[in-house]
């Protein structure tokens, strides 16, 4: 009977350790990037962004409470990297390039990769051009995939501003993409 136990006991806390491994692969990222946009520092980013997702596990029986998973990351990673900007408000900091994982947009042949990796970095450019309201909305949507009403909540704005700060991020982009083409 002890043996029984104490093996249920150690096949829970391999599939708590695989779930944890999962939700740290599908959050990441996105929350990373999300807090360098707001710290504009890479390892504070990453330190808030752990202690999120460890918290969060901390208090993983209270799962069940929590009605939207994304909107209730987003807003913690908001509110740490807020603190975190008070904490900071008398230190000096560098502003750092903001460096994101651009595997997704590779391919196998080496000329497509180069190709691909000469647009994502245009892109890129194009869309760090941004005002920094519309580029961090046109971020959240475009590439973390949230809902505007998500990201209204998150940045505590209307729906309204969200979709006319994406309108505004599209055209200026669609515009520069002209021109680009057009001057070559």
């Amino acid at each position: 009977m002890q043996i029984i136990l104490h093996e249920e006991l150690n096949h829970a806390a391999l599939q708590d350790e695989q779930v944890f491994k999962e939700l740290y692969r599908e959050y990441f990222v996105k929350l990373y990037r999300f807090a360098v946009s707001l710290v504009h520092c890479r390892e504070a980013a990453e330190e808030i962004v752990h202690d999120v997702l460890i918290n969060l596990w901390k208090k993983r029986s209270a799962f069940h409470e929590i009605e939207n998973l994304n909107t209730y990351l987003f807003v913690s990673v908001k509110n740490l990297s807020l603190n975190y900007l008070r904490s900071q408000r008398n230190r000096v900091y560098v502003d750092e390039e903001v460096l994101y994982d651009k595997a997704a947009y590779c391919s196998v042949d080496p000329e497509s990769v180069l190709i691909s990796k000469e647009k994502v970095e245009a892109l890129d450019g194009l869309i760090n051009n941004l005002p920094v309201k519309c580029k961090l909305i046109f971020k959240l949507i475009k590439e973390d995939g949230m809902k505007y009403k998500e990201v209204a909540a998150l940045l505590n704005i209307s729906v309204k501003t969200v979709e006319n700060q994406l309108i505004i991020a599209l055209k200026k982009i669609s515009a520069a993409i002209k021109d680009t083409a057009g001057s070559k």
